[in-house]
């Protein structure tokens, strides 16, 4: 009995046991069923989401935007208005949140994918983030200093080498780069000057032009490297007293001919992105101006990129006076028409600023929109990511460096060879290399070198060893530092200069005494570096002075005394290379001045393009010049001498009979001398009376010419009627009848003439603001 009770009993267990295993497989079947139900509908979401309008590529950009932007919340179009600085758990947690647009100075690659990861992955629209850094002349392969590229008046090599730029910073993530600086400068004391093109508007156009294009491409587009940033939006450069960020007091005039040409060129090239400057102009912040930014470039110029605010501009406005805290400032800053904040108080007042009317919401939606439209046009929605294996493997290339030679040798200016002391023999038995310069590796690389090390730079010291045999004699003394008082290195280099046939000086600025914050109120040469020239000429060596600067110096002993003076700027990681070309007559300079050379800091501001005035300067007393000093300059703009000569002839002014208002100007060159040379030919022109005060000379034009010694070439212009226009009272681009001398020559002071005669008056079109 107990045992059929117990076989009973078990019975009843097995069969408890059975039915709980049913229940149990049945509720995890349920559960997989469940979870393969969550797992389709996420599957279906993520498709639905995938096959929205502004995700499919096929959509035009701006139907991709419209639908983007209907989806966006308030705080989400407000992210795309922020950039902020540098990687950090709070730049992942902006990214994730979608309260970020932008992010400068993260040059990690892993960092760069993490960060775009959270945006792409985790924020609730998947709008991927613009990274941007300070690409000015150079990412790892570092080219000559802006300046100096302009030195070199070759468009078609400073686009090649801002592509090669380009093409290194976007193998590493960086997709936006900070550059041109296109602001005209006339003040050698601020230290931006080395940032730019120099003086001039015409040539400072053509750099425009070739800078955005080298960057972008002639089209924005997902083969684009970089988005270029033209900056800074405006007159930046004529800061008073050539103190950086200080106010800049211009005329309407002055703004439409000198500074704002070479932004309205950038534009023209298709720049993404402008820059807002730190300066005020007619006491009105450049960040606070709706008059510049949007009746100028986004009405008149049609301006369909963006506008970034300068580092912190936008909390500045408070420092000016015109915002009484950080709410009204970004109230000022976006209705004036800057669409993204860097590194300022967007993210802090917006929200509230556009639920209380003081922000219309259609200036949010604007900025946004022209955010969004960059990163469509650029492909990031398509392509948000940087490949970190092949990242490894794209800097520094030799063909970079060897374009970055090439560009370095054609930015040297030959500003005195007296007796023909250069180019020097290679067969030379000694020479002395002396100076603070020398040997310096950093000092090469110039301000805002980007990722450039030191490491590969070639020195002046190193280049010149490598010109040389074995066999001869290269003695290196220091001397004494770039701003050192002290001369107790005299002496070594003293001796250096006695056991050479001819002596090389290495003098000029360190780095750090150029670009941003870097104002200086004497052009002297710094330290003692001038006093041990002078030491060194004394003893009757040939002395070849190599300049290394980011502005022009006021040189006057040395252009008196010293037989041969090279400028070399800062030329980059080539920069020894490239100088000992120059300097053994491997390669004939060919650079000339975008910029003047004063005899002192007290003709400052002095350039070449100046008003005649009532009392133009003659022998009476009572006209405009110095008592103490001639008032020409020291050198002018566009000179620089060659290894040869070259003769101008021939000078045709001819009206086109088929184009109204246009003039054929043709001049023959000849090579002179005995070396194969290249020659830049710059095409000038003066109106000799008119509605307002003109120039007494402007540049409308140049050309290279490659000649053989005894070849004759015909360099031809087209003189076009924009060419032609200047600003009348109305503030109105026009050409008026009259007399215009056409001057053509190797510099602003040495050129041959004809007059012409405009025959009617008209007003011109802006369309094209570069013929170059």
């Amino acid at each position: 009995m107990s045992v059929r009770i117990s076989n009973q009993n078990l019975s009843i267990t097995d069969s408890l046991y059975r039915n709980a295993i049913s229940i149990l497989i049945l509720l995890i079947v349920c559960s997989v069923c469940a979870s393969g139900a969550v797992f389709a509908q996420n599957s279906v979401a993520t498709r639905q989401s995938d096959s929205l309008p502004y995700r499919d590529p096929r959509v035009p950009i701006e139907k991709r935007i419209d639908d983007l932007l209907r989806r966006m919340t308030l705080e989400e179009k407000i992210g795309q208005m922020c950039q902020y600085s540098g990687y950090s758990s709070d730049s992942k947690q902006l990214a994730a949140e979608g309260r970020v647009g932008s992010f400068l100075n993260v040059i990690s690659p892993n960092e760069i994918n993490e960060l775009q990861s959270a945006a792409v992955k985790k924020s609730r629209m998947g709008i991927p983030i613009l990274f941007g850094l300070d690409v000015i002349h150079g990412y790892s392969t570092i080219f000559p200093i802006p300046l100096a590229e302009a030195s070199s008046w070759d468009p078609d090599l400073v686009k090649e080498c801002a592509s090669t730029a380009a093409r290194e910073a976007s193998s590493q993530g960086i997709r936006w780069t900070f550059s041109p600086m296109v602001d005209i400068a006339r003040d050698p004391r601020w230290g931006r000057i080395a940032e730019g093109a120099g003086e001039d508007p015409y040539l400072g156009m053509a750099m425009a032009k070739a800078k955005v294009e080298g960057y972008q491409g002639k089209k924005l587009s997902p083969e684009s490297n970089l988005v270029a940033c033209a900056k800074h939006y405006v007159a930046y450069g004529a800061a008073e007293g050539g103190r950086d960020y200080n106010t800049a007091e211009v005329s309407e005039r002055t703004l439409r001919e000198i500074y704002l040409p070479p932004f309205k060129a950038a534009v023209d090239a298709g720049v993404g992105t402008i820059m807002s400057a730190f300066d005020d102009i007619d006491g009105i912040p450049a960040s606070a101006n709706p008059s510049m930014i949007r009746h100028i470039l986004k009405g008149e110029w049609a301006f369909s990129g963006f506008v970034v605010s300068d580092w912190d501009a936008v909390a500045e406005l408070i420092n000016h006076g015109i915002a009484c805290d950080s709410a009204q400032a970004t109230m000022k800053a976006v209705n004036a028409g800057v669409d993204m904040d860097m590194v300022g108080p967007y993210h802090d007042h917006l929200v509230e600023l556009v639920k209380d009317g003081e922000v219309p919401m259609r200036n949010i939606d604007d900025a946004v929109r022209r955010i969004l439209r960059i990163k469509f046009e650029l492909g990031l929605f398509e392509n948000p990511y940087v490949d970190a294996n092949k990242s490894k493997t794209s800097l520094l290339l030799p063909g970079y460096r060897k374009l970055a030679r090439e560009e370095a040798r054609e930015s040297i200016v030959l500003l005195k060879n007296k007796g023909n002391i250069l180019p020097l023999s290679k067969g030379i038995k000694s020479i002395a290399v002396i100076g603070p310069l020398a040997e310096s590796k950093n000092d090469m690389l110039g301000c805002w070198d980007c990722l450039g090390k030191p490491e590969p730079v070639v020195t002046v010291l190193d280049g010149i060893k490598a010109k040389l045999s074995p066999d001869a004699k290269v003695i290196y003394a220091k001397g004494c530092g770039v701003n050192d008082s002290s001369t107790a290195g005299f002496a070594e280099a003293l001796d250096a200069a006695r056991q050479a046939d001819v002596v090389v000086m290495a003098i000029g600025e360190s780095r750090d005494m150029s670009g941003e914050a870097e104002s200086r109120s004497s052009l002297d040469i710094p330290g003692v570096q001038e006093k041990l020239v002078q030491e060194i000429s004394r003893l009757g060596k040939p002395v070849v002075e190599v300049l290394m600067n980011g502005r022009p110096l006021s040189i006057s002993w040395s252009s008196e005394h010293v037989p041969a003076i090279l400028e070399t700027w800062f030329l980059g990681t080539e920069a020894g290379n490239a100088i000992a070309d120059v300097l053994f007559g491997d390669y004939n300079p060919s650079g000339k001045l975008p910029v003047t050379f004063p005899r002192t800091v007290g003709q400052v501001p002095i350039y070449y393009d100046h008003m005649n005035t009532g009392r133009p300067a003659s022998a009476d007393h009572y006209t405009s010049k110095y008592i103490d000093l001639p008032s020409t300059p020291l050198y002018p703009f566009g000179f620089g001498l060659s290894y040869t000569k070259f003769k101008y002839s021939n000078l045709k002014v001819v009206s086109d009979p088929k184009l109204p208002d246009h003039f054929t100007v043709s001049v023959d060159v000849t090579n002179a001398g005995d070396k194969d040379g290249e020659e830049i030919v710059q095409l000038y022109i003066h109106q000799k009376c008119a509605s307002v005060t003109r120039p007494v000379e402007q540049l409308e034009g140049f050309e290279r010419i490659y000649l053989r010694p005894g070849e004759t070439k015909t360099a031809e212009f087209m003189l076009t009627p924009y060419d032609l226009s200047f600003i009348n009272t109305k503030m109105e681009r026009v050409i008026e009848s009259g007399d215009v001398d056409v001057m053509v020559g190797g510099n602003s002071i040495d050129l041959i003439s004809k007059t012409v005669q405009i025959r009617r008056s008209m007003t011109v079109s802006e369309e094209t603001a570069v013929q170059q």
